[in-house]
């Protein structure tokens, strides 16, 4: 156990087509993905929606698999919603499967699906799985899938397409307000690019698990033309972390090669993907429904009720710390003081938040996209 009281992530380096190790564990993301779920939930009618659509010939199972489902919590109970919308309308079994990153902390989730004997999800023909490997690969055997779902996950990109990013700490680059860094257009174009290419990569690999007519959901977060998601927390960040560099405990080199492989997409550049000729993805899956949404976060909100600045700035810091997390501790030097360093930056981030809260207001933009698979 870390200072802070939950596991350390992996310390095994990222898998291929992967640039995280997953989500920090030991229950810690559980506990503080409260945003995420708001997201999921927003477009829980969508998740809805797609199960009573699904095509239900045969008599094997129907199968459910959601992609990027971390500690299991929320990935539970958006494929829970799922069941409940397909079950009147089926006897067949279901199957749910649940896909993250090899290195991914698991344990909270298989001590989750069959708690006392019997399936979490109420039913005894429920069967569900861990499958793990990247979300860019095929990870299914073809036409065996029925619907797939992938929540705030998609955001993390399959590699790193440049070796340094020296002025700042995520490829979209500060927020206008806090203007903390810079991105060359160089640099921006080489993820957008990525980003694009991503996106094709994952409905070519769902295509080929997908049955005909099955359904696909994916959600991430991203931005609109007012707001980012990743404003004000990865500033904060970012200056937590040069506070280090500038005392001299972490140095400009290794600063400058340290950075999120996250990039917030527009809606645009979400669904753009799906009809390109040019990515290889065109014509697999017909676009049904594309939205984007702004949620209420819930440390905000708490915290314009009640003023608690303490509870605010550990609510706010234990959220994105619960996805910077691995890749933070994999950029800094591997030594016995690397623990102590990753809990000194979070505690930075927390006091620098206490300081002056306006320097890192943050909003929760969320974007998706439900498609169908076509008949090839």
């Amino acid at each position: 156990m870390t200072d802070a009281g939950h596991s350390s992530p992996h310390s095994t380096a990222p898998i291929a087509h992967a640039t995280t190790t997953g989500m920090t564990g030991g229950g810690f993301y559980n506990e503080n993905s409260t945003p995420q779920w708001d997201a999921i939930a927003a477009v829980l009618p969508l998740l809805e929606e797609a199960a009573t659509n699904l095509p239900l010939e045969g008599s094997g199972p129907v199968t459910l698999a959601d992609f990027g489902c971390s500690e299991g919590r929320n990935s539970i109970a958006a494929l829970a919603t799922a069941i409940a919308a397909l079950r009147p309308l089926t006897h067949l079994p279901i199957q749910t499967i649940h896909s993250d990153l090899p290195t991914n902390d698991f344990s909270s989730l298989l001590r989750s699906l069959r708690p006392d004997g019997q399936s979490v999800f109420g039913s005894p023909d429920v069967y569900s799985s861990i499958v793990g490997g990247s979300m860019f690969d095929q990870l299914l055997p073809a036409q065996s899938l029925h619907l797939a779902t992938s929540f705030n996950a998609i955001g993390f990109l399959s590699r790193k397409p440049v070796a340094q990013l020296p002025g700042y700490i995520l490829p979209n680059g500060p927020s206008v307000a806090r203007a903390n860094g810079f991105v060359s257009e160089e640099d921006r174009t080489a993820f957008t690019k990525l980003a694009r290419e991503d996106i094709a990569t994952f409905l070519k690999a769902r295509a080929k698990e997908l049955v005909p007519g099955g359904k696909l959901l994916l959600q991430v977060f991203g931005g609109n033309e007012t707001a980012r998601t990743c404003d004000g927390i990865y500033d904060l960040l970012n200056d937590a972390v040069l506070a280090f560099v500038e005392d001299g405990t972490i140095s400009r080199n290794v600063y400058e090669a340290y950075y999120q492989p996250v990039y917030m997409r527009s809606l645009d550049e979400l669904t753009g993907p799906v009809t390109d000729p040019v990515l290889g993805a065109a014509g697999l899956f017909e676009l049904y429904k594309a939205t984007s949404y702004e949620i209420p976060v819930s440390f905000n909100t708490d915290f314009e009720a009640d003023g608690d600045l303490d509870r605010y700035a550990k609510g706010y810091v234990n959220f994105f710390r619960a996805f910077t997390e691995a890749v933070l501790r994999q950029a800094l030097p591997d030594n016995d003081g690397r623990d102590i360093l990753v809990e000194q930056i979070y505690a930075k981030a927390g006091e620098l938040l206490k300081k002056d809260p306006q320097l890192y207001p943050f909003r929760y933009i969320a974007i998706a996209v439900l498609l169908t698979r076509t008949a090839d």
